[in-house]
């Protein structure tokens, strides 16, 4: 098994890559760079310095993502799940190293990748890694689905990151296979649809169970009374 050490070089070497990329590429690119592409396919253009924001922002995530769990009032709690901490920080940091390939390969090949299909891919992946990671997670301030309800109760907490593991992996498996037979402005509407289900409904979920778990509670302190 992976030791923690080792997973955290991993993510440094994962955040690293970016700003080698830069490194590599800055000197080459074009003085305008594509960074927006909207459901139409128009593109807008920046000036390649934003690149360096690009390349940087992996570094700067995963300085954060190292640093909150030291800070989090349940960090005892991240031995009990640091390894699914861990894989998630390293996921970003493939995430952000991809969508920083993509601005490199269209800032020197313009048109040669549909980015639609690939960034809703990529979002698609992500739910995917999401609903296998959520169920892992355990009580704390940083990641998951931080209710009022679920950070008062951990039954509240493990029924709502079931629930929310489910419905991202099923919505990960749909936007993956609909961006390449619907239209891209009709697939990028689901994708939004679905984004907010996938979350909104963990949530009213946690509010009415915590309703009915400490409902159930206190029903039986006054019964004993």
């Amino acid at each position: 098994m992976m030791q923690n050490k080792s997973r955290k070089i991993i993510i440094w070497i994962l955040a690293a890559l970016s700003p080698l990329l830069c490194a590599g590429l800055y000197p080459f690119l074009p003085d305008q760079i594509p960074v927006h592409w909207d459901i139409q396919g128009n593109v807008a253009y920046d000036g390649k310095s934003t690149f360096l924001f690009l390349c940087a922002l992996p570094l700067l995530m995963a300085a954060l993502l190292v640093f909150l769990p030291k800070i989090d009032p349940r960090k005892k709690n991240y031995a009990k799940f640091g390894k699914y901490y861990d894989y998630f920080c390293m996921f970003m940091m493939v995430f952000l190293l991809i969508v920083n390939l993509i601005v490199a390969s269209e800032s020197f090949f313009p048109g040669h990748i549909s980015v639609g299909i690939v960034v809703q891919v990529l979002i698609g992946v992500m739910f995917l890694f999401l609903g296998n990671m959520m169920p892992k997670f355990k009580s704390n301030f940083f990641v998951g689905i931080k209710t009022p309800w679920t950070l008062s109760n951990t039954d509240v907490w493990n029924h709502t990151h079931r629930l929310a593991g489910g419905m991202m992996f099923a919505a990960g498996l749909l936007i993956i296979l609909t961006c390449f037979w619907l239209p891209q402005e009709i697939s990028f509407w689901l994708l939004m649809v679905l984004v907010m289900i996938s979350v909104l409904v963990p949530t009213v979920m946690s509010y009415l169970w915590y309703k009915k778990i400490t409902g159930s509670s206190q029903d039986s302190e006054d019964e004993k009374k």
